[in-house]
C-alpha cells in the first residue's frame, strides 16, 4: 500500500510517501516540505500549496491519504492555516477517489515509538530506524509526515481489512435477503399481533378450569 501523508501547515507543510504493508519492511518513496512565504496573501499561499500538492499526487499515485488531525490552539491564525491546508488535501483526494484518514498526534507517536507521550526527537529516531535511513529526515515537518505515513500503514491496513470483512458480510446478508420487514397489506393483521393472538388462545385452552366454577349440566337423562 502506498500512503501519502500530510502534516498540514500554511508556512511549512510536511509531505511524505511510504510504501508498505503491516508486518513487512517499510520503504521511503519521497519526503519534502511545501513552503509559502508569510508575506503573501492567504489566497495566493493556498493556491501555491494546492499546485504543489497536486504534483505530489500525480507523481506518486497513492492508494490512501493520511492527514494529521487539527487541534485547537491559542494561535488562531496557525489553526486556520492548518485547517485550510487540510481542506485542500481532502478535496484533491476526494476528486481522485482516494480514502482519507485523520490521525491524532498521540496515535502517531504511539504507533511509531510505542508511547503516546514521545517527544519529536524520539519519533524522528524511530522514523529513521524504521525506514532504514542514513540520516534523520529534516525539518521536523518532514519527519512528522513520515511518522504519519508509517502510522497509517500499520493502523490503516488493519482498519481496511476490517472494513473489507464488514462489507463482505453485508454483501452476503443482502444476497440472502435484506432483512427488512415486508409491508403489511391494508386491512390485514400485522404478523406480531397474529402471533400474540395465537399465543393468547393457546394459553387459554391449556388453562385448567377454576374450582369455584359450576360444572356444565350433564347431557344425559336426569334421575327421577
Amino acid at each position: 500500500m502506498r500512503v501519502l501523508a500530510v502534516d498540514p501547515g500554511l508556512t511549512r507543510c510536511g509531505v511524505g510517501v511510504v510504501d508498505g504493508v503491516p508486518g513487512r519492511k517499510l520503504a521511503l518513496v519521497e519526503v519534502g516540505v511545501i513552503r509559502t512565504p508569510s508575506t503573501d496573501p492567504t489566497p495566493r499561499r493556498l493556491v501555491a500549496v494546492e499546485d504543489e500538492m497536486r504534483q505530489w499526487f500525480a507523481r506518486h499515485r497513492p492508494e490512501a491519504v493520511a492527514i494529521e488531525r487539527v487541534f485547537a490552539d491559542t494561535n488562531v491564525s496557525t489553526v486556520m492555516g492548518t485547517a485550510q491546508v487540510t481542506g485542500i488535501v481532502m478535496i484533491i483526494a476526494e476528486r481522485l477517489g482516494l480514502p482519507v484518514t485523520l490521525h491524532t498526534p498521540t496515535e502517531v507517536k504511539a504507533a511509531v515509538s510505542g508511547s503516546g507521550r514521545a517527544d519529536k526527537a524520539q519519533v524522528t529516531t524511530m522514523v529513521t530506524r524504521l525506514l532504514g535511513l542514513d540520516t534523520p529526515p529534516k525539518p521536523a515537518d518532514a519527519a512528522d509526515a513520515l511518522a504519519l505515513a508509517i502510522c497509517h500503514v500499520w493502523r490503516g491496513g488493519t482498519q481496511n481489512r476490517l472494513e473489507e470483512a464488514r462489507l463482505e458480510v453485508l454483501a452476503r446478508t443482502v444476497n440472502r435477503g435484506s432483512g427488512i420487514p415486508r409491508r403489511v397489506p391494508p386491512g390485514s393483521v400485522p404478523p406480531v399481533q397474529r402471533l400474540r393472538a395465537a399465543s393468547t388462545q393457546t394459553s387459554r385452552a391449556a388453562r385448567p378450569a377454576s374450582p369455584d366454577r359450576t360444572p356444565p349440566p350433564h347431557s344425559g337423562a336426569q334421575p327421577r
